[in-house]
């Protein structure tokens, strides 16, 4: 099969700047970019005045298979990738059973092969059925095909514990993804603790619950020599103690979520469950910190935290509600119309947050546009605006407080292996 993208805008990954130009597939392999490539016994795509990406790469998200297929499973999780633009996903072990050994490794490799439409990559447990109290065999599972570690949902509460974990991984060369929470100190808080949630008479979670875990994972790091990812970040101190870690050369590197740039604590006005999450949605002042820290290089990369829950989980009192919220099929739009439109992000830099930087924290061959590599890629106009549906989202599960909402930014074509997987906004 021959597939053949012409007159598309070319952000590669590589190169700093853009290029109007063609990109020639054969048996899901890019051959050929140049201009004017000859298109016969080709199947044409006309990416004209559209931007061609990489493929979307996701280094944290939940496809709740095995043990909770009624909110998620691997087929309609990477479908709602898909339509999202994202070619490759790392789903978290917190399953049941949890991904904390061999077996449950190669189950979620050889179901992706079987249901999934994208690449998935399995993260593998840290501690054994996310107890914190014994650690995974963490070579056992790396070399079963885990590209990384983390214990997501749960923070590893046991320091000590947390330091043996940093310095076997750093044997194995695989990286820990934490969950940066103080339980003690959440204390059981439903949202960000301040004005709003004094207004609506919620215990609030209060922002240091999480800026003290991710000090000591700094410290640990530091101390470890170990390489670290922090998760979600959500405040700014958050984000200063991070920067501030990386001038002291920490190997660290961190990531947040759309609805960390895009939404605050105001969110919750009215018990909206669906923008309840963990960590908590925090103030203005929060969400100018985190921007600023993905312009200048603090925070590596934009995942989604793609977290579906049934509607039974979320419509419910606000303190009985699950965490989280679907992110597959916004995330990308979210970033176009919160960071690029409004010039916080070149494209080129939206690209290395999305595809190039969560491709080397997880050590994989994605996240370019490169002639001999698969072509896993993403086609979208970033100048046509739509109205967000959560009723046509692909993911099992709606909770999403960004229905309604105006974005730019929706994929055309989503490729996967040279297949196109998504045409012109619908996917085959």
């Amino acid at each position: 099969m021959k597939l053949l993208i012409k007159n598309g805008r070319i952000f590669d990954g590589k190169s700093a700047t853009s290029r109007i130009s063609d990109i020639l597939i054969e048996d899901g392999i890019i051959v050929e970019i140049e201009n004017e490539i000859e298109s016969t016994g080709c199947e044409i795509i006309d990416a004209k005045e559209m931007y061609v990406l990489p493929g979307l790469v996701d280094a944290h998200c939940h496809l709740r298979e095995p043990g909770f297929e009624y909110k998620e499973d691997i087929e309609s999780g990477t479908r709602s990738a898909a339509k999202g633009g994202f070619t490759s996903i790392a789903c978290m072990p917190n399953t049941n059973p949890v991904l904390d050994n061999e077996a449950m490794i190669m189950y979620i490799i050889n179901k992706a092969k079987t249901d999934g439409i994208v690449n998935v990559y399995p993260i593998g447990a840290v501690t054994k059925g996310l107890k914190g109290e014994e650690l995974s065999e963490i070579g056992e599972i790396k070399f079963a095909g885990a590209v990384a570690l983390s214990d997501d949902g749960r923070p590893v509460n046991n320091s000590a514990l947390m330091k043996k974990a940093m310095q076997y991984a750093s044997m194995f060369d695989i990286t820990i993804i934490s969950h940066c929470e103080d339980l003690d100190l959440v204390d059981e808080g439903l949202m960000n603790e301040g004005y709003y949630s004094s207004i609506l008479g919620l215990k609030g979670n209060p922002a240091p619950a999480e800026e003290v875990m991710i000090a000591r994972d700094l410290i640990l790091a530091e101390y470890t020599k170990a390489t670290v990812h922090i998760a979600h970040v959500s405040t700014e101190l958050g984000v200063d103690l991070i920067r501030n870690a990386k001038r002291r050369g920490v190997n660290v590197t961190a990531e947040t979520c759309p609805h960390y740039f895009s939404l605050t604590e105001k969110a919750c006005e009215g018990f909206n469950t669906n923008a309840k999450v963990n960590p908590p949605l925090r103030t203005q002042k929060d969400v100018e910190a985190i921007i600023e820290g993905l312009k200048d290089g603090t925070i590596d990369i934009i995942s989604t935290d793609h977290a579906p829950h049934h509607i039974d989980e979320k419509n419910v009192e606000f303190k009985l509600a699950a965490n989280g919220m679907v992110g597959f099929e916004t995330a990308f739009p979210l970033a176009i119309t919160y960071l690029v439109k409004p010039g916080h992000l070149t494209v080129e830099e939206l690209v290395n947050k999305m595809c190039v930087n969560p491709s080397k924290m997880l050590g994989l061959n994605k996240g370019t546009i490169e002639i001999g590599k698969s072509a896993d890629i993403l086609i979208f106009d970033i100048n046509e605006q739509y109205t967000v549906d959560t009723s046509t989202f692909e993911s099992k599960s709606k909770n999403s407080p960004f229905d309604g909402f105006k974005l730019y930014g929706q994929p055309q074509y989503t490729i996967v292996n040279g297949n196109p997987i998504v045409r012109e906004k619908v996917l085959l």
